[in-house]
């Protein structure tokens, strides 16, 4: 099909997901074969819609298009694809039926019982400390869900017996009905679309195939992962009814508040208290780092609260990646508290015999004196 996907669809290469499905429904409606009865080019132009809108609904195929063209998805293009050469109007247009009807299966409905009979996912939440996302580790979590049966081994049917196929769909597990111009699918009544009857259930899972039973896992974690990052353990979650595929576990990670560090991405920011001696003399302190280790940093004399020392490569790994981010030490300068008679006549002292020991005080009272008298 030589003719643009997007001008076909009447949309353009910045549409929304959800324009482009409009668009695709509003034209199928009008060119569906059921609306014209022996029309060839009904159903080419048909045929060319759905072609267009199966490619650019998913996100990697349509991000393919938009930088190969269709031939992304010829046998001999960069990521080529290769279609089946059936062509069946139920299951093409049996997900926008679905939504329009009611029907049961959503998400890959009319293609197999196998769909509805997959179980479901499972979220789990884990909270690590920001030393294992620093390092990596390997967390063990305990996930309540359910197994595939052990007695009929995920069939539902008693052992000995095995499940028939349904005499309504014939297997398929959607049966078809005609309204109006359309043709919609639905689950099938009788095996509620499993595609086969069982006359003997299983009685340790009550003809479900699959059992309730607490999962224990082990879960790596990546160095550098970021609170909030979502891990995909495919097939560990929920079995699927009467041997259905297994749904996926996703692990949201939160990392917990640390007392002295505090991350920005690949960096780590660090207060560290000084004594107003310190920063008036200058001299060396050593500071923690996020490997256990103390590294050391050289303090200027006269160096003021807030100065930031940089520390490169102290930070955060990047996932994926051997960059390292960076780790910023700031001064705070403490003021003494709880002072002895002698210490306060020392800093007495030491106030009338330094005039000019404070430059930024003595530069902002100075303008504050010069605004006044302006």
């Amino acid at each position: 099909m030589s003719q643009d996907y997007y001008e076909l669809l009447g949309c353009s290469r910045t549409s929304s997901a959800d324009d482009i499905k409009k668009a695709f429904r509003k034209l199928a409606m009008q060119h569906h074969p059921d609306r014209h009865q022996g029309d060839k080019d009904a159903e080419k132009k048909f045929k060319e819609l759905n072609h267009a809108y199966d490619i650019l609904k998913d996100p990697d195929k349509r991000a393919a298009y938009d930088r190969y063209g269709a031939a992304a998805f010829e046998g001999g293009g960069p990521g080529g694809f290769q279609g089946g050469q059936g062509f069946d109007f139920g299951s093409v247009f049996g997900d926008i039926f679905d939504e329009m009807f009611g029907g049961a299966g959503g998400r890959g409905g009319g293609r197999g019982p196998r769909a509805d009979m997959r179980g479901q996912d499972l979220r789990f939440n884990l909270e690590i400390t920001l030393e294992q996302a620093y390092s990596g580790t390997e967390a063990t979590v305990r996930v309540p869900s359910s197994i595939s049966c052990e007695t009929c081994h995920g069939s539902g049917a008693e052992p000995g017996s095995k499940p028939h196929q349904c005499t309504t769909c014939h297997g398929r597990g959607r049966v078809r009905a005609q309204q109006g111009f359309f043709t919609v699918e639905r689950a099938c009544p009788t095996c509620h679309g499993a595609g086969q009857v069982i006359d003997k259930p299983c009685r340790a899972c009550a003809g479900q195939g699959r059992v309730r039973r607490d999962k224990t896992l082990k879960v790596n974690i990546p160095a550098g992962v970021e609170d909030g990052t979502r891990i995909r353990l495919t097939g560990e979650g929920e079995a699927g009814t009467r041997g259905g595929p297994a749904g996926d576990l996703y692990v949201f990670l939160s990392v917990r508040r640390h007392q002295l560090f505090e991350r920005e991405g690949p960096d780590v920011h660090c207060k560290v208290p000084i004594s107003m001696v310190q920063a008036s003399l200058g001299g060396s302190i050593e500071v923690p780092t996020l490997d256990a280790k103390m590294a050391r940093i050289n303090i200027p004399a006269g160096a003021q609260g807030g100065h930031q020392f940089r520390l490169r490569g102290k930070g955060m790994p990047i996932v994926r990646s051997s960059q390292r981010g960076d780790m910023y030490i700031e001064i705070t300068v403490e003021t003494p508290v709880n002072l002895t008679a002698k210490q306060k006549d020392l800093l007495k002292e030491f106030e009338k015999a330094g005039s000019k020991t404070s430059p930024e005080s003595e530069g902002f009272f100075s303008k504050v004196k010069e605004m006044f008298s302006g």
